[in-house]
């Protein structure tokens, strides 16, 4: 399997660095994951050993990675459904770069508490900037913003 068009030549997001690895740079591997597994349906476990075998996958976060591509793949079906209500269309008609980053910030906001709403809607604005159709990722903000909203009612109140 090659790399999807879309992942070809772009810059790395930023994000932490040291011995735990980025989670930015875990965010787009599980992206690019997900992009592949959804236009291929292969083997979960292929698709995972082939984005690891990118050079600059030793620079994220491992475990980070493993939770989001899995994690969304074992729930994307309860994913969708809390996504649903904020769709202008059926999630099957996203392309599948928007659906595959708002899939991965609906599985953050549910199962990642250590992660702020804030950063979990930034991150998915800017895979949705980077990799995205041109307003993609205002159409990312909006559908996450409102699903932080009903899922992290208190932290929502707090911040705004």
């Amino acid at each position: 399997m090659s790399k999807p068009a879309a992942f070809g030549g772009a810059k790395r997001a930023a994000g932490k660095t040291g011995n735990a690895g980025s989670r930015s740079l875990s965010r787009e591997f599980a992206l690019r994951a997900i992009y592949a597994q959804l236009l291929s349906g292969q083997d979960e476990a292929d698709v995972a050993a082939h984005v690891r075998e990118d050079p600059d996958f030793a620079k994220a976060n491992t475990a980070y990675f493993e939770a989001l591509f899995h994690g969304v793949l074992t729930e994307s079906a309860d994913l969708e459904l809390k996504l649903a209500p904020h769709l202008d269309r059926p999630i099957g008609e996203l392309s599948p770069i928007e659906r595959g980053i708002l899939l991965i910030g609906a599985h953050e906001l549910a199962n990642c508490p250590d992660v702020p709403y804030r950063v979990a809607l930034n991150e998915a604005v800017e895979l949705a900037k980077k990799y995205g159709g041109t307003d993609g990722h205002k159409y990312v903000n909006g559908v996450l913003d409102k699903l932080a909203k009903l899922m992290r009612p208190d932290e929502f109140k707090q911040k705004n």
